[in-house]
């Protein structure tokens, strides 16, 4: 069997890949059957963006395997040099489920192929999750880095027309100043256009036309349309206070461009003459907006019928299908075992997680390590750079702004450091906790949705489910990652170690809720 080496490694200063390679190579001389055909050296993440190179090397092996006709193997160093989320998994299922590639992964002792048994299979899922649990720990405490900054006052966000960032870089082209200030050459014009519809003479359209004919340009110094002019008047930054989707409103310490009165006479202009129509709020139900209709893929809309029975049907959107009826409690019903069985996940399951998970921080550790060392280093060339920045201010070399300025610079990277470097103490010690915290919220999902609200039902669900859909009167589902791991794990039988039962469950994937 021809076979492919894959090392892999996140950025061009990492040096692992010549050992990767090593290793891997004898690996594939001392296999028996292996034939090495070819090796590819790959530098980028395995979690940020779109893996184009990995995707390439993969569609050179399966090609190769297709002109030859024969099944090849893809040989990795270890689980997590492959990847560390589940986004290429699915890809990577479907290539062995067809008999188009087996995949090897040295350290771990592992083959995973067409035939492999539900332990191999769960090895793998395994090391993948642990993997994503070691990343979701860093992007939790980038998170709160963010937040941070938010309390502080600050947005890391593109800022409104009318301000611009003020970047200010050094002899070296490092920027040692990113604020958020009034643009110079828009700000007036934003004021004006706010002045112009408190007046009350404006429509939309009339404003938009007048402060276009003033000169408003875009960035670029595009016009801006109706709906550019409607959004600026309802922007809050103006007034002090940033928005974001995801952590609503917070104030911010730059300089406001108009008044809160002047905002609120122009809020009250808005209603004036609008439609003041109150809006009935449509009430909250369990799996609204969650199912579609797998015929026609238009979403399925609930009825409340004799004052307590909820029913959904296909909103028919489209025209093409014909309504049934379907009880939100005969829905509800496929979900309702779905949580027994999460319930009743034995201990065997939980001492092989805890086994799986020692054998990924062996890993996780050489990766803490080169890190560690990275930014100590840095942290320790900052610091001679602040001595010797002392030492010209002294001599009189440079200016006290500028000695300022740059000790500003030299600090704030070390803050920076600083706070990388708990971050990763922390996802060192603690990202295996994710494991339990999964295992436990998976056994109390019927507790919760069964003393829950509707519309907390239906986050639930939503955080939950994917892909749901409704045939004829059948819920139809798929789990999100990495529940659907752990409903295949609740079905190992505790007095056998696995079953016939969960060897079927497992080799027959698609046989889970669709």
């Amino acid at each position: 069997m021809k076979s492919a080496i894959i090392a892999r490694v996140s950025d061009k200063e990492q040096d692992s890949n010549e050992a990767q390679i090593m290793r891997v190579s004898d690996y594939v001389k001392q296999k028996g059957g292996l034939e090495h055909w070819k090796t590819y050296k790959i530098e980028e993440s395995s979690t940020r963006g779109e893996r184009k190179r990995f995707r390439e090397a993969l569609e050179s092996v399966v090609k190769e395997g297709e002109r030859t006709n024969e099944c090849m193997a893809v040989v990795f160093d270890t689980i997590d040099r492959l990847m560390r989320s589940f986004k290429d998994m699915v890809y990577l299922d479907e290539l062995v489920k067809e008999g188009k590639v087996e995949i090897h992964f040295y350290r771990e002792n592992l083959v995973i192929h067409r035939h492999s048994n539900s332990a191999d299979i769960i090895r793998w899922e395994m090391g993948v999750l642990m993997a994503h649990a070691y990343i979701l720990q860093l992007s939790d405490n980038v998170k709160r880095t963010f937040e941070h900054k938010r309390r502080n006052g600050e947005f890391t966000g593109h800022p409104p027309i009318g301000y611009i960032r003020d970047k200010k870089k050094d002899a070296e082209g490092k920027v040692i100043l990113n604020d958020i200030v009034p643009d110079p050459k828009r700000a007036h014009l934003i004021v004006k256009l706010f002045e112009l519809y408190a007046s009350g003479s404006y429509s939309i359209r009339a404003l938009w036309i007048e402060i276009t004919k003033l000169g408003l340009r875009g960035l670029k110094g595009q016009k801006l349309s109706r709906s550019n002019v409607e959004r600026i008047l309802k922007d809050r930054f103006y007034i002090g206070f940033a928005q974001s989707r995801k952590h609503g409103e917070h104030k911010h310490k730059y300089a406001r461009l108009i008044s809160q009165e002047l905002f609120e006479r122009c809020r009250d202009v808005c209603e004036g003459r609008g439609d003041k129509r109150s809006k009935i709020l449509s009430k909250p139900f369990a799996l609204k907006g969650i199912l579609r209709c797998e015929d026609c893929g238009c979403l399925m809309s609930p009825e409340l019928k004799k004052g307590k029975y909820i029913y959904y049907s296909c909103t028919n959107a489209k025209g093409i299908c014909k309504r049934v009826y379907t009880s939100e409690e005969d829905l509800l019903k496929p979900l309702h075992a779905l949580f027994k069985e999460f319930e009743n996940v034995p201990d065997q399951v939980h001492e092989r997680l805890v086994t799986e998970l020692r054998q990924s921080h062996d890993s996780e550790a050489v990766f803490y390590e080169r890190e560690v060392k990275r930014i100590r280093a840095e942290y320790d060339k900052a610091q001679k750079r602040i001595q010797s920045l002392l030492d010209l201010r002294l001599d009189g070399s440079i200016t006290t702004d500028e000695y300022d300025n740059k000790l500003r610079e030299l600090k704030e990277s070390q803050d920076r450091l600083n706070a990388e470097m708990e971050q990763h103490t922390k996802a060192d010690h603690r990202y295996h906790i994710h494991v339990g915290t999964l295992l436990s919220i998976s056994k109390r999902f019927g507790e919760i949705f069964g003393s829950s609200e509707p519309d907390e039902k239906r986050e639930i669900l939503a955080y939950l489910l994917q892909n749901s859909t409704v045939k004829g009167k059948e819920l139809r589902f798929a789990l999100r990652k990495p529940y659907d791991t752990i409903r295949k794990l609740s079905a190992v039988s505790p007095s056998s170690g696995g079953g016939t039962r969960t060897h079927n469950l497992l080799l027959n994937r698609e046989s889970l809720y669709h």
